[in-house]
């Protein structure tokens, strides 16, 4: 996305990365940023910001577009046409409050894509790894054992089993133009059938995903909740965990040890609590979720104390998208306002490659939140939608 010229005037502009602040102004040409500080007379569109702090756009780590619902077959296979039109209804939420980067960890196609890269619709930056992978009853399996089903792929899972297999997914993901690869690697919340803790895929079996998805110059995102999860998939490549609520000392000892980072979500399981009966969160569900409830902060600061670079993401499904800002006050429990824009700006703009997304260097992507108020003194002011703030995307001010 490229916008024409703007000029921001008399902001505070603060950048995450280096903790500096600049008050004045802001020249964007070619939706890139061109000049911070004191910007003469141009001919540009003029935006005043009387004095607002403006941050890089915030980055969703951990995002679903195609979410239809809580879980089931009914997420898998509603027609791809119902599907597209309600995922351009959630990015474009989600660029509206702010976040201008998303990267979803199941689900999205060249499609949506391409739609997006010629701005049929209003989205964030958006990259995917297609459907997740999921062993037979594992995470991504969406059958429940008491019913004789059929099931192999939907529009946010693929059931693959077995080295030769897994390698052909991986490399048809890529083929179709996907940032990363997405396996389930551990029970999760709203699956029929899979204890939480029990690592899923064998050894080789991950051994044979990273090694593709390495091979490619990506990486591989890995949902996964235990110690012993977590330990399974760092040890055998995976540099992206997902969720990571029931990690202890060890296991983050070892993330740290293998360079892999943590991407926390503490959104949903606020929200299935309070909102998950009435979404259609079945009673299965429901007691899962008790179980990592409280867990996610604790592990955010087990994560920090080890060195592990900590993330954010929403993860949230269905009808509860709409706590996708929750998750930022949830997250500010465990960290400090430095901390907490830093994880959703420099540390998942590193964790996806694409540094620049995290700074207001010159020649870096004009995606900006102007906020009301410094989020380093009034933190509430990231997720607190009451009070006035101006995204811009691409250099794009977003209506």
């Amino acid at each position: 996305m490229t916008g024409t010229d703007l000029v921001l005037r008399s902001g505070r502009f603060l950048d995450p990365a280096t903790g500096d602040v600049v008050e004045g102004d802001l020249l964007v040409e070619n939706g890139t940023i061109a000049e911070v500080g004191n910007v003469g007379t141009v001919s540009a569109e003029v935006v005043d910001l009387g004095g607002a702090t403006v941050v890089p756009g915030f980055i969703d780590a951990h995002f679903h577009a195609y979410s239809t619902c809580l879980g089931g077959l009914e997420l898998e296979l509603r027609p791809l046409s119902y599907v597209a039109v309600n995922a351009t209804l959630r990015l474009g939420a989600a660029v509206r409050r702010g976040f201008t980067t998303v990267r979803d960890v199941a689900g999205g196609d060249p499609g949506i894509a391409s739609a997006i890269e010629e701005r049929l619709f209003v989205a964030p930056r958006y990259l995917y790894t297609g459907a997740a992978l999921s062993q037979t009853g594992g995470h991504g399996d969406p059958r429940p054992g008491d019913l004789d089903l059929c099931f192999g792929h939907g529009h946010m899972n693929e059931v693959v089993d077995g080295v030769d297999d897994l390698r052909r997914a991986v490399r048809d993901r890529f083929r179709q133009g996907a940032h990363a690869i997405k396996i389930m690697a551990s029970g999760g919340v709203v699956s029929p059938t899979d204890p939480l803790r029990v690592p899923q895929y064998s050894a080789e079996e991950i051994q044979a995903v990273t090694d593709e998805a390495t091979r490619r110059g990506s990486y591989v995102a890995a949902h996964a909740y235990s110690s012993e999860a977590v330990i399974h998939a760092v040890t055998n490549g995976v540099r992206s965990i997902e969720h990571g609520n029931l990690i202890d000392e060890e296991a983050a000892r070892i993330m740290a040890e293998h360079g892999a980072s943590l991407v926390p979500t503490l959104a949903p399981y606020d929200s299935m609590s309070r909102r998950g009966a009435e979404a259609g969160l079945s009673a299965v569900g429901q007691a899962k979720n008790a179980e990592v409830l409280h867990a996610g902060r604790g592990a955010i600061e087990l994560a920090a104390r080890a060195g592990v670079p900590v993330g954010f993401g929403s993860d949230l499904m269905g009808d509860l998208e709409d706590d996708q800002l929750h998750g930022l006050r949830l997250q500010s429990e465990a960290q400090t306002p430095q901390e907490l824009l830093r994880s959703v700006t420099v540390v998942n703009a590193a964790l996806i490659g694409r540094p620049e997304l995290g700074s207001l260097d010159v020649g870096t992507p004009a995606d900006l939140v102007a906020l009301s108020a410094d989020p380093y003194e009034d933190v509430s002011v990231m997720w607190d939608l009451a009070r006035p703030r101006t995204v811009i995307h691409g250099g794009v001010v977003v209506g």
